[in-house]
């Protein structure tokens, strides 16, 4: 059978409106990602972002955009519920009196709004005390608020002298400190609290632990939120530990003079105390209320002599983003993330924000994240190039391959080779591909290494009260910013000193030194570590810690280890290159590369480690202080005996000359 024209031709028409109408429907190409979700019936929408979407949009979510199945941009509100502001001020009356092995805190709040803590200031140290708190309107009848709520302050500034208790509007409150098994202890003056005018809601969700470095003292946990933009309002550490306090640090990697650092963006103190004749108070939530706008958080727990603490899992709890419109009618709805170069969107809801932000959640499920069919996929870091200024190596000493898995943003982490010859301030290094420089960014990092050197214990005949210990490390040069050991003497103040002997560049030899501090021990302190910062980078491979005993006895140290903080270098590159990493030139300035415009970019991109080969010498330095830290200069006394073989000449030359003999 032949085909009947007029079949054919309604045919043809009915496919062109169906290709046109899906022409006409096809998304933005300029943006990378889409959701979809469906509304069912036209009321107002109020959608709580996933983080998911809050990680692909930009920090201030100017590349957000909503499109109905038909094509069309759907005009929208963002609403971001925070805490409003809190009144914090100072008592206004303050008596503190003494009864019954108890100290009696009576204060007027001056506040009319309703209150819900106190903070207590105090000049001791080295106590913990429970609260009983009780308030009252007219100053004559007390209600009780809170029982057994633990202040202290103990060693290391760790310390917790806020008071909380249920919201009420209270004139008067009245705080009793037990004193029954501590001798008493002097408060200052109080901060009364005043409670939040109306709860803010928050979303409760847990992180992954990606990374757990124990430094000396402290416990680092590197947390991935699983996105970034996110407003985190506190977070919660779960342990399974019967009795500590800790103080916490929250941080985030930070972009700065073209280097990456952390930035610290909260602190906190948690806590898990026993009272005798009370039930075990704690706090485990440590708050923040700001912007993460990377996706790792760095946890610091801060230990000093104790163990680090065992965490079984955290949580943050974020504040949620709404997105609010009004449907024009039910059906399918694509939300669209992922535009590096797209203005904010300007919309007549705008102006009815504060009547938005009230509406109610809408119970709506949002698609996973993919890509927007009419967007090519870019590659890792599009538009930043591998390639840089071409670059003479000849006055570099070292090199090293560097090993990459896979193409695409790279993490290279510095090695103690890399660490011992480089400049001190690292602004020797050079990412090298085919005589081209690869631009790159370093990253500090809180991360600290350690390493176990071999000590050995001297005396001085000279001065027999001095103690000594030799440190040999493996190599010199080495950047180490701690020295820690332990100790089993029980009963003891030291001031410590560590130095090197380093020789100038005639080979005059002299005592640098590298750091101080002052060691106590006593009897209730059960760990015995220790510890010393470094004011420098030692040039040489031994150490000298020493000490004056006075007319004590010698102190016994053990356990040696030595510490250097990590740095890390992030660069791009691809699957088939072989770059070199060359270090080893204290005459260059650091690099300045267009990459440091794009580092945020790069620290959030998925990264592959690579790694380092073998090191190659290229050539040897003739001046002291690179690589041979403890011998003269070569150089400099081969110039000094040209002038002195000079200077003979000369001298020879204008002698008179021996008249012959008559």
């Amino acid at each position: 059978m032949k085909p009947n024209r007029e079949f054919l031709a309604v045919f043809g028409l009915g496919l062109a409106l169906v290709c046109g109408a899906r022409a006409a429907t096809a998304l933005p190409a300029e943006w990378r990602h889409v959701q979809q979700f469906t509304v069912s019936s036209v009321d107002l929408v109020k959608l709580s972002l996933p983080p998911a979407t809050l990680d692909a949009a930009r920090p201030a979510l100017e590349d957000v955009r909503l499109y109905d199945d038909a094509g069309s941009e759907m005009p929208f509100f963002i609403a971001r519920p925070t805490p409003a502001g809190v009144a914090v001020q100072t008592a206004k009356s303050f008596r503190v009196t003494m009864a019954d092995a108890t100290t009696v805190i009576t204060l007027e709040t001056g506040l009319t709004q309703p209150v819900n803590g106190v903070t207590l200031e105090t000049p001791a140290t080295g106590f913990i005390k429970g609260v009983r708190v009780e308030g009252s309107a007219d100053g004559r009848t007390w209600q009780r608020l809170a029982d057994g709520q633990p202040v202290f302050h103990q060693t290391y500034r760790v310390s917790q002298l806020h008071v909380a208790f249920p919201d009420g509007t209270w004139r008067w409150l009245r705080l009793t400190v037990d004193d029954r098994r501590s001798a008493p202890i002097p408060f200052t003056s109080a901060r009364v609290h005043a409670a939040a005018a109306a709860p803010v809601p928050a979303e409760s969700q847990p992180v992954k632990v990606l990374e757990r470095n124990e430094n000396p003292g402290e416990t680092r946990l590197t947390l991935d939120l699983s996105g970034a933009n996110l407003d985190v309002a506190s977070v919660t550490i779960e342990t399974d530990e019967p009795l500590f306090t800790r103080d916490v640090t929250l941080a985030v990697p930070h972009v700065t003079e073209e280097t990456i650092r952390e930035q610290v963006v909260g602190r906190g103190v948690i806590y898990r105390v026993a009272l005798e004749g009370q039930p075990v108070s704690d706090n485990l939530v440590v708050p923040l209320e700001a912007l993460v706008r990377s996706r790792e958080l760095v946890l610091l727990i801060r230990n000093e002599d104790s163990p680090p603490l065992s965490v079984k899992s955290v949580r943050v709890e974020r504040r949620p983003v709404y997105l609010i419109f009004m449907p024009r009618q039910a059906g399918n709805f694509h939300l669209l993330t992922g535009n590096p170069a797209c203005s904010a969107p300007r919309y007549d809801l705008a102006g009815l924000g504060a009547t938005l932000k009230g509406a109610a959640l809408t119970d709506v499920a949002i698609s996973t994240l993919t890509d927007n069919p009419a967007f090519r996929a870019p590659e890792a870091l599009r538009g930043v190039e591998v390639g840089g200024a071409v670059l003479d190596v000849s006055a570099w000493q070292f090199r090293k391959p560097v090993q990459l898995a896979r193409g695409g943003a790279e993490q290279l982490e510095l090695d103690l080779d890399v660490l011992a010859h480089a400049d001190a301030g690292l602004a020797d290094l050079r990412v090298v591909r085919g005589g081209a420089q690869v631009p790159y960014i370093l990253h500090s990092t809180s991360i600290s290494r350690s390493l176990t050197p071999a000590v050995t214990v001297t005396n001085d005949a000279r001065n027999p009260k001095l103690s000594r210990w030799i440190i040999k490390l493996s190599r010199p040069g080495l950047p180490l910013t701690y020295l820690a050991c332990v100790t089993k003497s029980t009963l003891f103040q030291r001031e410590m000193a560590l130095s090197e002997e380093v020789a100038d560049e005639r080979g005059n030899k002299y005592r640098r030194a590298l750091g101080s501090a002052t060691w106590t021990q006593t009897p209730d302190r059960k760990s015995g570590r220790f510890s010393l910062s470094l004011t420098a980078k030692p040039q040489s491979e031994t150490l000298f810690l020493e000490t004056e005993n006075g007319d004590n006895p010698a102190i016994v140290l053990e356990g040696f280890t030595v510490s250097y903080s990590v740095t890390r270098v992030l660069f791009k590159a691809a699957a088939d290159d072989r770059p070199f990493l060359y270090y080893g030139n204290p005459r260059v300035s650091s690099p300045k590369y267009d990459l440091s415009l794009v580092a945020g970019e790069l620290l959030a991109a998925e990264k592959a480690t690579a790694s380092l080969g073998g090191e190659d010498q290229l050539k040897k330095s003739l001046w002291s202080g690179t690589g041979a830290p403890n011998t003269g200069g070569v150089v400099f006394w081969a110039v000094l005996a040209l002038v002195v073989v000079g200077l003979l000449v000369v001298i020879s030359r204008l002698l008179p000359k021996a008249s012959a003999p008559n």
